[in-house]
């Protein structure tokens, strides 16, 4: 079981993904330049995620749509977008690879740009005293929080999140 205490009060968890379901959780938090509404255009831009997220092979749609599939880490990932409420939050569900995991975003406009919380609960597919993987997928998503995070960071606010 996971501290609970660590994970943001506005994260919706879907029945299931809370913290204390979860074979590993992983919390990110960081100040950015720029508006909620352009780091959120920025992350749900999924066409781009090949060119910037690491490990992203693939993605099926050019837009978020409630339901696309990404090839991550070489795993192929069917996404389904849990919740949507723009420019603040952002969650979706992936499953394949073995795991099923559920990644929260949360942006709030600060002084200093956006503060940006990532949260994610991870499932395996085998029982949490069995699992062996969730370490590794915990390493892996964390490298991801932070690329994604760095990226928010050093791309410059401009009207064109894609460019």
């Amino acid at each position: 079981m996971h501290d609970t205490s660590n994970s943001h009060p506005d994260i919706h968890w879907p029945s299931g993904f809370s913290p204390a379901d979860a074979h590993s959780f992983h919390r990110a938090r960081a100040v950015v330049p720029g508006s909620p509404e352009w780091s959120f255009a920025l992350l749900t831009d999924v066409a781009n995620w090949p060119n910037w997220v690491p490990g992203c092979e693939e993605v099926s749609s050019v837009t978020l749509t409630q339901t696309f599939e990404v090839v991550w880490a070489g795993h192929r990932f069917e996404v389904f977008v849990g919740e949507s409420v723009p420019p603040r939050r952002i969650g979706w569900l992936g499953i394949g690879g073995g795991v099923m995991l559920y990644q929260a975003w949360l942006l709030t406009e600060t002084e200093g740009g956006t503060e940006v919380v990532v949260e994610n609960a991870v499932r395996a597919d085998v029982p949490r005293p069995l699992d062996t993987l969730s370490d590794a997928w915990a390493e892996r998503l964390n490298e991801l929080w932070l690329a994604q995070l760095e990226k928010l960071s050093e791309h410059p606010p401009s009207p064109d999140p894609t460019s």
